[in-house]
């Protein structure tokens, strides 16, 4: 569909809401334009002691609400003066009506899903299902060529200010945004009515959970010209300190940094590209880690995510300041660490206020349709390993063994990761063979000046061929990790006696597709 850029201007407007905290900056700005206001009751007693002068809505309908507010907006001469197209014959009908066109809508919808999740009876849950609400909603959203709809008290400010910003003007296309964002929540809204009714509370409060309580639109989605939102309360967990607007890529590194930063309790870096991490490390200090890191694998850093444990102080801000990263995020930042950092002002800048949630359901689109699965919380543990080879691995190789799962579990499957002393020396993911994933793990590790030796492997699932063993003891690797479980495991423990690699099976697969 082709966008006009025609302006339409706010003369009218109707507002009925629930929530009214933070209506104030918007209804400024009706009243410095003079738009002529028609409200609900409530909003109208509010709107009114904000110093507008506010029109009843039974003055146009002749109506006053009705079954204790169940119906207030419901009425032709309402919905009328919202649907109207401004054609003449349009403007013929409802001049002979005495109605005058509506050109915003400032809607917010009855708070049902909140209601739910506090855990209210029955009766109450009902009595919170709008409908007046989502008829104004949709009504408007449809006419976008000519009203601006408001959806949700989360739009009042960007609202506010479009409107101030173009003395009451907005254009089709973002009237069209606005009436895109008014169906998506109407969209939801139903969809949580439904699943309560249907008894599925429990997918309504846990697995939905913060998952689409707010909107952030962001920079783009995948690629610029994809549209890209976020939904949920990210302000919970991220706070920007600095850069420019976050993108869709953005997040989704952001939650694969923080994904497996959160694994460590050391002094901690992870350095992550397209979602895989190419740089870790932990060590006595964080500057430190940042440095083994960066030395994994210094070509994938650059303009990479960076992600510490720790707080970032002066020495670590200037020992990256000078490298190009798209985005930082830390605990927290000295002052004069952050002064710094925030002398290019595209760099992005994240403080993380809460851990990111893994124990939160895991939600998926595909086929049209939403793949939900438990988050992969589990790691293995030492005492529960079988080691499957004549040879033990040494106790300075089992934290090596141990650091290798938790970098191979967040790498795309196939997955191989390497490590020594607690730094990944080289990496291979989303192959779609094994070998492959080895080959390019150990063509890092050698890329890169760190080279195999002496290092453990670890895998995201077992060997089908011995082909990775061999692979792996020719670049000098000492011991691997592995679920186990092929039908060859007798052949790849053969291989591992052969060539003097000590190898335990965890019994514990972490693809990651």
């Amino acid at each position: 569909m082709g966008l006009s850029s025609e302006l339409r201007r706010v003369r009218t407007a109707l507002v009925s809401v629930f929530q009214k905290q933070g209506l104030e900056p918007l209804a400024k700005v009706l009243k410095d334009q003079n738009v002529k206001v028609f409200s609900t009751a409530g909003t109208k007693a509010f709107l009114q002691d904000l110093g507008l002068n506010v029109i009843a809505i039974e003055d146009i309908t002749g109506f006053t609400e009705l079954l204790d507010g169940r119906v207030k907006t419901l009425h032709p001469a309402v919905m009328g003066a919202i649907l109207s197209r401004r054609t003449a014959a349009d403007n013929e009908q409802i001049q002979h009506y005495g109605m005058e066109p509506i050109d915003l809508v400032v809607v917010d919808l009855y708070p049902f899903e909140e209601t739910v999740a506090a855990g209210a009876d029955h009766q109450k849950v009902i009595e919170q299902i709008d409908i007046g609400g989502v008829a104004l909603l949709r009504a408007a959203a449809k006419n976008f060529m000519e009203v601006l709809i408001c959806p949700s008290h989360k739009h009042y400010a960007t609202v506010a200010d479009l409107l101030s910003a173009k003395q009451g003007q907005t254009t089709q296309q973002e009237r069209q945004h606005y009436a895109a964002e008014a169906f998506a929540l109407a969209s939801r809204y139903d969809a949580l009515i439904a699943r309560y009714l249907s008894g599925q509370t429990t997918v309504l409060l846990h697995e939905l959970e913060g998952k689409a309580s707010g909107l952030l639109m962001l920079r783009y989605g995948e690629n610029p010209h994809q549209q890209g939102n976020f939904y949920g309360d990210l302000t919970t967990r991220l706070r920007q300190l600095g850069g420019k607007q976050l993108s869709y890529n953005n997040l989704l590194d952001a939650d694969a940094a923080l994904g497996l930063l959160e694994e460590f309790s050391d002094p901690t870096c992870v350095i992550v590209k397209h979602t895989n991490a190419c740089g870790c490390a932990s060590a006595a200090d964080v500057t430190v880690a940042y440095r083994r890191a960066y030395a994994s694998d210094p070509q994938s850093a650059f303009g990479g995510v960076i992600a510490v444990n720790r707080i970032v102080g002066r020495e670590l801000a200037e020992t990256i300041h000078d490298l190009f990263f798209e985005m930082l995020i830390a605990p927290s930042f000295a002052d004069e660490a952050l002064e710094l950092l925030q002398h290019l002002r595209q760099r992005i800048l994240l403080q993380q206020l809460l851990p990111i949630g893994t124990t939160a359901p895991l939600l998926r689109s595909a086929l049209g349709g939403l793949l939900v699965q438990q988050a992969d919380q589990a790691l293995s543990k030492p005492q529960n390993w079988k080691v499957v080879t004549r040879i033990e691995p040494k106790p300075q190789h089992v934290a090596d063994l141990l650091f290798a799962e938790k970098c191979v579990k967040h790498l795309k499957s196939n997955a191989i990761a390497l490590v020594r002393n607690q730094q990944l020396v080289g990496m291979g993911c989303g192959q779609p063979s094994r070998i492959d994933a080895v080959h390019q793990a150990l063509a890092r590790a050698e890329r890169n000046g760190l080279g195999a030796s002496q290092a453990v492997m670890a895998s995201d699932a077992f060997f089908p061929f011995p082909d990775s063993i061999e692979a792996a003891a020719a670049a000098g690797i000492i011991a691997i990790l592995q679920p186990g479980g092929s039908r060859r495991d007798a052949e790849v423990i053969e291989a591992c006696n052969r060539l003097g690699l000590a190898m335990v099976f965890t019994g514990l697969r972490h693809f990651r597709h």
